[in-house]
């Protein structure tokens, strides 16, 4: 009974159980249900539409905003579960957009009515085009707020001080607004939840306290400020009261900080993970100040000033993943600085210390089992490359070129390298020594195998990597043609460079490779120049054998072409008028060919080109008008058929340019003031033309001849009476030449004022007048001619100040008066002043009379009309020879002349004595009376 009952007990207990169960399950599904169905609130999506007709939406990103649907489930749209209130404006996919589809993206203007959105705690509006509108001050105003983030939306001008009223925010991201600037930071102290911080690319130029107010952000564990034009300010000075010891990353890259950051940063934080002070003006050694760094895992200080070896203080870096140091002048034995890092031996992966003045030989890194990436190029490295070198199996990166390494490279030294994508060892001197059926255990994407001997053919093993995009065998002894399968091979490459090689024949039409940098040049290549990849960027074809014209040139659909360099070839015929199609060309040259006819028109359509080189062809007729190419810095058409007057638009419109070479060809005319407005000139030639007219008196305009800046680039120019083309010693030229023309009048006084011209060369003119008596002000000239002129007067006493003067030609003038004294002026050969004849002292005489002056000088003195001169006296001596000659000659030939010009002589002397004593007789008769 007991039994029954309890049985009856426990299954009506059972059956409560249940009952209990299903109805906690109704209520729990009841509930799921009703949050699914909770919808977003209506005062809310119509703040949302409202937002949305401020947007310009050309690709329909929004399609899914309309007004019968749940606001919810529109894009970049989040709510909560529970209250149905929006949470989340996320466009975060208008970059997706931007990048990788046709889309275009979003434009517009905030509408205020985001403030209706009370409970948005995430505000992500990055890659919208505002406009250049500020940002709001609105934003402020959004309290709920804890990211904000605004990247590359085109904002301009100050940042409202209102976003400091974001207590909760912990992100802000206002990266990559070129045009916004920030006067101060005051308002981020306030900011006292913010852990991430990111404003590269602003204008922080006038934020002199930035260091006070980022230290006040003590829960801070990003911060990127990087180009932000930071000023500089010494920040070993600074207390650090609320410094932050959270800040795990830092990047304060492409400012011009000073050493001093150094010790800001070991105040700051102890806890950093990443550290990023690339190119900024840090100078001396790297303190140690790293030392208790022991969490850095990346460390970069690129492209800076530092000197010295890598720190001790390094040895406690046993976290280190990167460390990024190229490009300083960093030294001591590579030995001493790996062992630096032996704390890093399992963790580094990157280890870049190219660019510097590291020396020795390179130590066995073998116990750097994971390092992916070894970068040592540049360096003073020497001796072999070890072996073990092959062991480093996770190896992807090997860059050792521009080093002194000897010895062999034989296959040990890839025996494990199954990972290798990038190898570059150009120019050292150890030699390759790779059997030439070895298969490679790697696929390499990447290789820079310059100035070794390869050749004659490709080595088999370099053709088996199909992979590659970049390939460059410069200098490699390579000779024949290239592999028939050469192009198919390598199809996917984008940068070829196979220059100063002897490889011959023809190129095959490449519009259908995927070739951006092209070099060949200084080859045997011949035939047409061919078409092109659309995607090409640079072409380099100089010093080879091709022919024929470049229309084949012009079917190259490649919008992004910016170098074009087919010099010093055979290419003939005239110039097609397509360069319309080449927008983006920043390099043209075509020197050194059999070009004719006029130049195309086209070409002054290219407004960002900045280097153009025509010369030695057989151009002719006018220039075309180029005053549009307002960038260009260097125009090089010398030695062609060129007519016509110098273009004024040439000092007008063309305000960078720094070298004019317009030399012989058969320009007339004046020299245009406009030229003068040319302030950045550094090379001007105009020699070897018809150009008439005076000097302009406007010299001192040209500013870039006061002054000390430089400029890159090649040409050809005379250098002290020889044709040189300057490269890298082009930096520093000045340079002058109007040699060779019909130039009159005196040398203005103003061209005194270039004092930094190294070169002057005006001689071959009609040039008058005296020589300005501040032409030592050119202090630093170093060859001048001003023969074959008609220059008098003296040479000025300040040219004995022209201490770098190597060459000088005064000859053939009118100059006078005694030589000035000076080192350099005595030490040219007389020649160089031959050809004035009142000119005297050492070295063309050995002194000069009556304080300098000549015997020229004194009969100058009585002859004040000038007609006795050089002139004169040649007349009187060949007047006297030919009249000698013409009486005495005929008396010796002709005997009967000869003896009627003695009688002719008797009997005169008879009349005259007669008539003499007569008249001798009637004066004394008269006397007598």
């Amino acid at each position: 009974m007991f039994s029954s009952i309890m049985s009856g007990g426990s299954m009506h207990s059972g059956l409560v159980g249940l009952v209990c169960l299903a109805i906690a399950s109704a209520i729990c599904c009841s509930s799921v249900g009703s949050s699914n169905n909770i919808m977003c609130l209506e005062s809310e999506r119509h703040a949302l539409l409202r937002f949305k007709q401020g947007l310009v939406d050309d690709s329909n990103a929004l399609a899914s905003w309309k007004s019968e649907k749940d606001c919810c489930k529109w894009r970049g749209i989040d709510c909560n579960n529970q209250t149905g209130h929006v949470t989340s404006l996320d466009f975060s996919f208008n970059y997706d957009s931007y990048l990788y589809s046709a889309e275009v993206p979003l434009s517009g203007e905030i509408s205020p009515s985001l403030l209706e959105l009370r409970y948005l705690n995430y505000l992500d509006l990055s890659f919208i085009d505002f406009g250049e509108n500020m940002i709001p001050k609105f934003i402020g105003s959004l309290s709920q707020l804890k990211e904000l983030k605004l990247a590359d939306a085109n904002f301009s001008g100050p940042v409202p001080p209102q976003l400091g009223n974001l207590s909760n925010l912990h992100t802000l991201d206002l990266s990559w607004n070129y045009d916004v600037r920030l006067e101060n930071l005051e308002w981020l102290s306030h900011l006292s939840s913010l852990r991430y911080l990111h404003m590269s690319y602003l204008d922080l130029s006038k934020v002199v306290n930035w260091p006070q107010s980022l230290s006040k952000l003590t829960l801070l564990t990003e911060l990127q400020l990087s180009h932000c034009n930071l000023p500089d300010v010494n920040l070993r000075s600074l207390s650090f009261i609320n410094s932050s010891t959270s800040l795990q990353l830092l990047d304060l890259s492409f400012n011009s900080l000073n050493s001093s950051i150094f010790y800001w940063i070991a105040n700051v934080s102890s806890n950093f993970v990443d550290i990023d002070l690339s190119i900024n003006n840090l100078e001396g050694p790297i303190p140690d100040v790293f030392t208790s760094m022991l969490s850095l895992v990346t460390l970069d200080l690129t492209l800076n000033q530092l000197e010295g070896g890598i720190p001790k203080g390094f040895q406690n870096l046993c976290s280190l993943e990167s460390l990024t140091l190229w490009s300083n002048q960093l030294s001591g034995n590579i030995e001493d600085s790996v062992k630096t890092l032996s704390c890093a031996e399992n963790t580094l992966e990157t280890l870049d210390l190219s660019y510097n003045q590291f020396w020795g030989s390179l130590p066995d890194l073998a116990r750097f089992s994971k390092l992916r990436e070894l970068l040592l190029a540049s360096n003073q490295l020497n001796g072999p490359v070890p072996e073990s070198l092959g062991q480093l199996s996770s190896l992807e990166t090997l860059y050792l070129w521009g080093n002194s390494l000897s010895g062999v490279i034989t296959e040990a030294h890839f025996l494990n390298l199954s990972r290798l994508q990038s190898l570059a060892v150009s120019n050292n001197h150890f030699s390759i020594n790779l059997s030439s059926d070895w298969n490679p255990p790697f696929q390499l994407t990447w290789l820079e195998m310059s100035s070794y001997k390869l050749g004659p053919a490709i080595p088999k093993w370099i053709l088996r990597q199909t992979n590659l995009t970049g390939l460059s065998l410069s200098n490699a002894g390579l000779s024949g043609s290239l592999p028939i399968k050469f192009w198919d091979l390598f199809s996917g490459l984008s940068q070829l460079d196979l220059s100063t090689n002897q490889i011959h024949g023809k190129l095959p039409n490449l519009s259908s490779t995927s070739l951006r940098y092209v070099n060949l040049s200084s080859n045997l290549l011949s035939g047409a120049v061919p078409s092109f990849s659309p995607m090409l960027r640079s072409l380099y074809l100089s010093n080879n054998m091709f022919s024929e014209p470049l229309s084949s040139l012009c079917a190259t659909r490649a919008p992004d072409l910016r170098y074009v360099d087919i010099s010093k070839n055979l290419l003939s015929g005239e110039l097609p008028n397509c360069w319309m199609q080449f927008q983006e060309l920043y390099l043209f040259n075509l020197g050194k060919n059999k070009l004719s006819g006029k130049i195309p028109s086209s070409l002054g359509n290219l407004q960002g080109i900045a280097i153009l080189r025509l010369h030695d062809n057989n151009f002719s007729g006018e220039l075309p008008s180029l005053e549009n190419c307002t960038s260009l810095s260097m125009v090089d058409l010398g030695n062609n058929n060129l007519s016509g007057n110098i273009p004024t638009w040439i000092g007008q419109s063309l305000p960078n340019l720094l070298i004019l070479r317009l030399r012989s060809n058969e320009f007339n005319g004046i020299i245009p003031f406009s030229l003068c407005s040319l302030a950045a000139i550094h090379v001007l030639d105009l020699s070897h033309n018809n150009i008439s007219g005076g000097l302009p008196h406007c010299f001192n305009n040209i500013t870039a001849l006061a002054n000390d800046s430089g400029v890159g680039g090649f040409v050809e120019l005379v250098w002290k009476g020889i044709e040189i083309e300057f490269g890298k010693n082009l930096d520093r030229m000045r340079s002058i030449d109007i040699s060779s023309n019909y130039l009159i009048g005196e040398i203005p006084p103003s061209i005194a004022s270039m004092t930094e011209l190294k070169s002057l060369n005006l001689s071959r003119n009609k040039l008058t007048g005296k020589l300005p008596e501040n032409f030592g002000n050119l202090k630093m000239l170093e060859s001048l001619d001003l023969s074959i002129n008609q220059i008098s007067g003296k040479i000025p006493a300040s040219f004995a100040s022209l201490n770098f003067l190597s060459v000088l030609d005064l000859s053939h003038n009118n100059l006078s008066g005694r030589i000035p004294s000076g080192t350099q002026l005595q030490g040219f050969n007389a020649s160089q002043y031959m050809g004035n004849l009142g000119l005297c002292g050492p070295p063309l005489t050995p002194n000069c009379s009556r304080d300098g002056a000549t015997q020229a000088d004194d009969n100058k003195e009585h002859d004040k009309d000038g007609l006795i001169s050089l002139g004169f006296f040649i007349s009187v001596v060949l007047g006297f020879v030919t009249g000698f000659w013409m009486v005495c000659g005929s008396l010796l030939l002709k005997t009967s002349w000869r003896y009627a010009y003695f009688r002719f002589l008797d009997n005169a002397k008879d009349w005259i004595y007669v008539k003499t004593a007569v008249y001798k007789a009637k004066v004394q008769r008269r006397l007598q009376r």
